[in-house]
C-alpha cells in the first residue's frame, strides 16, 4: 500500500479546518495550532490515521464485504461517486434515505421495485400499459434510480460506512451506531471525532482535500479485492492439481501390478 505524504496532503489543503470559533474541543488532538482565526490540521497525525484507514478498509473488502460510501454535500458528490464506483462499492450522494441501514429490508424492497420496472420493460409488459399509467412508472424508476440507484447490488448491510462531513450525515452515523457498523470519515475540526471508529482528521469542505484523502482509501479497498481476487483463483486451482494426482494414481498401481 503506497504510504501518503504530508506534502501531498499540504498541497491539497487538507489541513485548512474550520474558523476557531466553531471548533468543537474533542477535535484538540488533531489540531497543530491557529492562524488567522481558522484552526490547522496536524497533518502527521492525518497521514497515520488514513494510513490505519486505509489498512482496516483494505481487510474489510478482502473479506467481501461492502463499504457504503456516504456523502451529500456538493463538492464532494461527484468524487464519491466516482472514486466508489472505480472499485464497485455502493454509495449515497442524494438525501440519506431514512432507515437505508436500520429498515434495511423496505429499503431492498424499492430496489427489487426498480428491479421488476427493468424486467417490465425487457417483457414487454411496459408497453401494455397506458400511456398516463406508463409516465408514472417511468417517474417512479427516475426516483428510485436517483436515491437507490447506487446501492441497487447491496442485497445485504454493509460491512462498514465512509463519510464525509459527519456533521451533516448525522441521521447516517446515528444509524450504523445502532447497529455496531464501523464508521469510518473525514472529520473536520468543528465535529466530535467520538461518535466514530476511524477518525481521518481533515479539511471536508474542499474537492481537493476530499478527493486526495479518497484516493488513498479506495485504492486501498482496490488492493484487498485484488487480494480476494488472487486468493479465489488460488482456490480455483488447488482443487485441479489434487484432481489430476487422484487420475494419475491408478496408473502408477496398474504398472506396479
Amino acid at each position: 500500500m503506497a504510504k501518503i505524504e504530508v506534502k501531498e496532503l499540504l498541497d491539497a489543503g487538507v489541513h485548512f479546518g474550520h474558523l476557531t470559533r466553531k471548533w468543537d474541543p474533542n477535535m484538540a488532538p488533531y489540531v497543530y495550532m491557529e492562524r488567522n482565526g481558522i484552526h490547522i490540521i496536524n497533518l502527521y497525525k492525518t497521514a497515520a490515521k488514513i494510513e490505519e484507514a486505509s489498512e482496516a478498509m483494505s481487510k474489510i473488502a478482502a473479506s467481501g464485504r461492502k463499504i457504503l460510501f456516504v456523502a451529500t454535500k456538493k463538492q464532494a458528490k461527484d468524487i464519491v461517486a466516482e472514486k466508489a464506483g472505480n472499485v464497485n462499492m455502493p454509495y449515497i450522494t442524494e438525501r440519506w434515505p431514512g432507515g437505508m441501514l436500520t429498515n434495511f429490508v423496505t429499503i431492498r424492497k424499492a430496489v427489487k421495485k426498480m428491479a421488476a420496472i427493468d424486467r417490465m420493460k425487457k417483457d414487454g409488459t411496459f408497453m401494455t400499459l397506458s400511456k398516463k399509467e406508463r409516465l408514472q412508472v417511468d417517474r417512479l424508476r427516475a426516483k428510485l434510480e436517483k436515491n437507490l440507484g447506487s446501492i441497487s447490488d447491496m442485497t445485504r448491510l454493509p460491512g462498514a460506512l465512509f463519510v464525509v462531513d459527519i456533521k451533516r450525515e448525522h441521521i447516517a452515523i446515528k444509524e450504523a451506531q445502532k447497529l455496531n457498523i464501523p464508521i469510518f470519515a473525514m472529520v473536520d475540526t468543528n465535529s466530535d471525532p467520538r461518535q466514530v471508529d476511524y477518525v481521518i482528521p481533515a479539511n471536508d469542505d474542499a474537492s481537493k482535500s476530499i478527493n486526495k484523502v479518497l484516493t488513498a482509501v479506495t485504492d486501498a479497498v482496490a488492493n484487498g479485492l485484488a487480494e480476494r481476487k488472487a486468493e479465489k483463483d488460488g482456490g480455483d486451482k488447488a482443487p485441479a492439481k489434487k484432481e489430476a494426482k487422484a487420475e494419475k494414481a491408478p496408473v502408477a498401481l496398474q504398472e506396479e501390478e
